[in-house]
């Protein structure tokens, strides 16, 4: 099985979603984090293909850090 951990972090300054692995390699960005989900689910098969990296039984684990502010 191929796992890969794709980080997500919210950008406040941009209001931007991102999501990031550099094993695939993937940089994608988006408004809403559901739609960066979906489009890093369809984005996966093409980059590892074009990577030469075996694209069957493909399992993606989101990881998202949250950062506390102390005030």
């Amino acid at each position: 099985m191929n796992e890969f951990t794709i980080e997500l972090s919210f950008d406040d300054e941009a209001q931007k979603w991102y999501a990031q692995n550099d094993d695939i390699p993937i940089l994608l960005e988006d408004f809403s984090l559901d739609l960066l989900i979906k489009r890093v689910k369809l984005a996966v098969p093409e980059m590892l293909e074009i990577n030469n990296l075996s694209k069957t039984d493909i399992y993606l684990a989101f990881k998202m850090e949250t950062q506390a502010v102390m005030v």
